[in-house]
């Protein structure tokens, strides 16, 4: 077979059906961003891989790059299966967000090992995640997870100040354009943002993953930074989550 081979870890962020017994996956890895590969036989009753590459299972792959957009899977080693996370509701919807964001933000063949540990780190804890009462959308975990995303894409939000005066009080909103807070001067057109959103903001940009429940956030702080992070992603890069939607 034309091409070459090499072995990456990756996690599985989506897999839909080609054929009658084929998927396509959409992989984050290690070594070379997101991947777009086929699975070849997956779907049959007595495949070897097809257990191994559920959506958000951290796996090492052996890939075939050949001429074709989609690479080919010929080789699997479950790392760690994140089970946990599949088979209980709140905790899968709180992963399927993880997942289309690293999708949307990281759509490139390049290599970003910080948004992959990051990543890999996420679903370590989301197996232990204990469902919450709201939302899923709305977890703090996993609005951690995203504001440390569009740092790592370089679209952190500021918050410490005005984004368009300077000012560093008074501030009542946020401005997508502006990349951050703005006061109440500078706030037309703004979404939002209370002293809650703000704290609760500041708490998950500057706690690690682990400790995004230990921020504080109050169920508006959290309802606000949800509103800034989908409004950065439609500024910034054009699109909505459909996880977020739902």
């Amino acid at each position: 077979m034309a091409g070459r081979s090499y072995t990456t870890e990756a996690v599985v962020l989506r897999s839909f059906r080609l054929g009658e017994a084929d998927r396509v996956l959409h992989l984050y890895t290690l070594d070379r961003g997101r991947v777009g590969a086929v699975a070849k036989g997956v779907r049959k009753t007595k495949s070897r891989f097809g257990a191994r590459l559920e959506p958000l299972s951290h796996v090492e792959l052996l890939l075939h790059q050949g001429s074709g957009e989609l690479q080919t899977v010929t080789g699997v080693e479950l790392m760690q299966s994140h089970r946990a996370s599949r088979e209980e509701p709140f905790r899968l919807n709180v992963g399927l967000v993880a997942a289309e964001a690293m999708l949307r933000l990281f759509p490139e063949q390049e290599a970003n090992e910080r948004a992959f540990r990051a990543l890999a780190r996420f679903l370590e804890l989301l197996d232990e995640l204990e469902p919450g009462l709201g939302r899923p959308q709305a977890d703090p975990l996993v609005l951690s997870f995203q504001l440390k995303l569009l740092w790592l894409a370089g679209y952190l939000p500021h918050v410490t100040s005005c984004a368009e005066c300077g000012a560093e009080t008074g501030l009542a909103g946020y401005s997508p354009r502006a990349g951050g807070a703005v006061c109440g001067n500078c706030a037309n057109g703004a979404l939002p943002l209370s002293r809650e959103g703000l704290l609760g903001i500041e708490g998950l940009l500057r706690r690690p993953l682990a400790e995004a429940h230990d921020a504080g956030v109050t169920t508006r702080g959290a309802r606000e930074a949800l509103g800034v992070i989908a409004g950065s992603y439609e500024y910034h890069g054009g699109f909505r989550l459909r996880t977020l939607a739902s």
